[in-house]
């Protein structure tokens, strides 16, 4: 299969009042990254495999109207006010209440029905290997309080490293959780599942969580089939007999993360490509999520269909439903404060 970036023309559009566009990344070893201002999102990851062949390794689209028009609408995307979820849609600060949309069952995901995702970004910057989007959350959008300033940025290193960068600031009290959500395959987008990805997550604990999948327990991996400490395919124990597993369909669930950013809090790589990407950052968890609920409905670049397991996300955040669960780290933001973050995911070749 050859790959190639979609064509800027199918993402020049408008959204909401807003024009959209397409960027390109280039290092200087060939390596190129697609990104769309609607939603801060990655749209292709051309990385040479273990032949030097480029190989777009994130799933997507070829146009800004199949991203708008998709079943998935989190391919790529800067999520948040607050990614993952909120039990209930609901949570208290300094006393008073807050009701978002739920959006996934009883649940508030990913910021709501129109959170970050279908929000159409400002450019703030754009050079050869980096760009910066820029994003004012109004005070009560999707139910959240406080007019909320986030940048985002994308750089390329000649190190093939894509570093994220995210930076916030609120007029008043409020809650704030950001990931990036691009589903990986790194046999190449629309080739096959990753079910025989390699994967390894230095965790020893995970977020077991209930029946609408908000955390409830934090539990040892040994022993488990959350046990990722060493490297193992992801269809090892993706179907073993475990309640987790079964009423996910598969992973959807945070680890605990104590590795500093200077090393990898995961590691996957593909036998098929020989693509390997290391994932580190300064957040305290990581959702695996291995694309359980595709329908098969969405048309991928390539033109195949995306079905269950068709990529996976390593998503760096805090833990989902932090604003009710005072005790995991804080996801609160303070009037005034500055909320960072980081996250690095870096290609190579598996030895």
């Amino acid at each position: 299969m050859i790959y190639q970036l979609p064509s800027s023309k199918n993402f020049e559009s408008q959204l909401k009042d807003k024009n959209t566009h397409l960027f390109i990344l280039k290092n200087a070893r060939g390596m190129q990254v697609a990104l769309s201002d609607y939603g801060a999102r990655i749209v292709s990851i051309l990385v040479p495999d273990q032949k030097g062949n480029l190989r777009d390794v994130a799933l997507g689209f070829d146009s800004i109207q199949k991203y708008y028009e998709a079943d998935e609408q989190y391919h790529g995307v800067t999520a948040g006010r607050f990614a993952n979820r909120i039990a209930n849609g609901t949570f208290e600060i300094n006393g008073s209440s807050y009701t978002l949309d739920q959006n996934n069952g009883i649940n508030s995901l990913h910021g709501g029905i129109e959170g970050f995702h279908r929000r159409v970004w400002d450019r703030r910057m754009n050079q050869e290997s980096y760009v910066e989007f820029y994003y004012v959350s109004k005070d009560g959008e999707e139910g959240f309080p406080g007019n909320l300033s986030v940048v985002v940025s994308y750089s390329l290193t000649d190190e093939n490293e894509i570093i994220i960068k995210y930076r916030a600031e609120s007029d008043q009290d409020t809650v704030i959780n950001l990931t990036n959500h691009t589903y990986f395959n790194l046999n190449g987008e629309g080739n096959g599942d990753i079910l025989n990805h390699h994967l390894q997550i230095n965790s020893t604990e995970y977020l077991a969580v209930d029946e609408h999948q908000i955390p409830n327990a934090i539990i040892p991996v040994e022993g488990t089939a959350f046990d990722f400490r060493e490297f193992k395919t992801i269809a090892q124990d993706i179907a073993a007999n475990d309640e987790q597993l079964i009423a996910a369909k598969g992973y959807d669930h945070c680890f605990v993360n104590a590795i500093p950013i200077s090393s990898p809090c995961a590691s996957v790589f593909s036998p098929d490509s020989g693509i390997r990407m290391d994932v580190l950052t300064t957040e305290p968890g990581v959702q695996l999520y291995t694309g359980n609920w595709m329908t098969g409905n969405d048309i991928g670049k390539s033109g195949h269909k995306y079905l269950p397991y068709a990529g996976f996300c390593l998503e760096t955040q805090h833990y989902p439903d932090s604003p009710n669960q005072p005790e995991f780290p804080t996801t609160s933001l303070k009037k005034g404060e500055v909320f960072t973050s980081e996250t690095h995911f870096k290609f190579s070749i598996q030895k």
